[in-house]
């Protein structure tokens, strides 16, 4: 199962599982104690939250972008011929595995009851057939 949390919510060993910081910022003063893995790659980039942030783009943009960014090529692809990272996909594939054989909570600074959070997106994205 693949669920979502704030960071800030209590911890519950119990129901929580692996708990993944999905944010590009960790925050200055969390304890790591609060997560267990911080994988920075998997939160929006940080020109994408600044405009959504300002209100410059909507947040069905903003889920948009953010989904086409999961999946872009990174620069390490122009150099391998043959294996390419094709963006997060590896990563992505791996979480779901995770999440279909335990729990995987994952983290964000939003407060819980935030709707428009990407920390939903990558959920979605996660429990869709197209990764």
């Amino acid at each position: 199962m693949i669920k979502t949390k704030s960071v800030s919510r209590p911890i519950d060993p119990r129901s929580d599982g692996l708990r993944i910081l999905a944010t590009r910022f960790r925050g200055r003063g969390l304890p790591t104690d609060r997560y267990d893995v911080w994988m920075p790659s998997l939160g929006p980039s940080e020109e994408l939250l600044r405009k959504f942030l300002a209100g410059k783009i909507s947040w069905p943009a903003f889920a948009r972008h953010y989904r086409a960014e999961l999946f872009l090529d990174g620069p390490i692809d122009a150099r391998c011929k043959t294996i390419k990272n094709h963006g997060q996909k590896f990563t992505l594939r791996l979480i779901k595995k995770l999440g279909q054989n335990g729990t995987v909570t994952l983290l964000c600074h939003c407060d819980e009851d935030q709707k428009q959070c990407h920390r939903h997106v990558l959920q979605e994205v996660l429990a869709s057939g197209s990764i």
